[in-house]
């Protein structure tokens, strides 16, 4: 295949917004999705992914098989008590807050409230609203640091990749031992394996050093169990053990 039909076929490749399939095959991408993903996602959420689907930002948020495998994962954990650092317009909020029970809690945090609020409508809508307190600003706020240790029974991570080992020092004090912290778009486009010369674009490349040293460091923290999955961008879980 010549150059110029490799990058016809790259950028042929999940169009639609919210995918961020490693896969390599569209065909197998689109079987998953239409076979065993669009026909189990809830309408609430169906309705929140087209909203920000027509978001000039779509490439942010949760691609819909991901946000399948968290609300899964919340589940089988029994979370009840949850934090997410990057919202976005609330895709993968949404998916928390449906897994949750009714008195559970997210902790939510965005430097953009405007992105928030348009999908906390659908949100409202869906009755899951009195489960999330939405906190504009940076994570890494004073009252963050007065939460309880081990108050918390998941986190899950999308926001500034340059800040992530920041953000896990903190977060391994207040998720409990046997909780889980899920670290989104830790394969970041497949560019962990791109040659230092490739063709990148710009906020590509900027981030990739950040997320390649959060995975090594990930990978030798012995206080947790890690696990990386080819989900969506890549997403690492990781088990707090002491």
């Amino acid at each position: 295949m010549s150059s110029s039909e490799s990058e016809s076929s790259q950028q042929g490749r999940h169009r639609e917004a919210g995918h961020k399939s490693l896969l390599q095959s569209d065909a197998l991408y689109q079987y998953m999705l239409e076979t065993s993903v669009y026909p189990r996602e809830p309408e609430c959420m169906k309705e929140l992914r087209e909203i920000t689907a027509k978001h000039p930002w779509n490439i942010m948020t949760m691609s819909a098989d991901e946000g399948q495998f968290l609300n899964m994962l919340l589940k089988l954990i029994n979370a009840k008590n949850t934090m997410e650092i990057g919202v976005y317009t609330g895709y993968s909020l949404l998916a928390t807050a449906l897994a949750l029970p009714d008195d559970g809690k997210i902790l939510a945090m965005d430097i953009n409230r405007e992105n928030y609020e348009l999908g906390l409508p659908v949100i409202e809508k869906a009755g899951v609203a009195h489960k999330i307190d939405f906190r504009e600003g940076p994570a890494l706020q004073p009252f963050l640091l007065e939460k309880k240790q081990g108050s918390f029974d998941f986190v899950f991570v999308d926001a500034d990749k340059d800040n992530y080992l920041n953000y896990h020092k903190r977060l391994l004090e207040l998720v409990k031992v046997g909780g889980v912290i899920a670290y989104d778009n830790t394969l970041w486009n497949g560019s962990v394996v791109a040659p230092p010369d490739a063709p990148l674009p710009k906020y590509v490349r900027y981030y990739r050093d950040f997320v390649l040293h959060l995975n090594r460091a990930l990978a030798a923290d012995p206080r947790i169990e890690i696990c990386q999955l080819p989900v969506g961008d890549g997403v690492t879980l990781c088990r707090r053990i002491k």
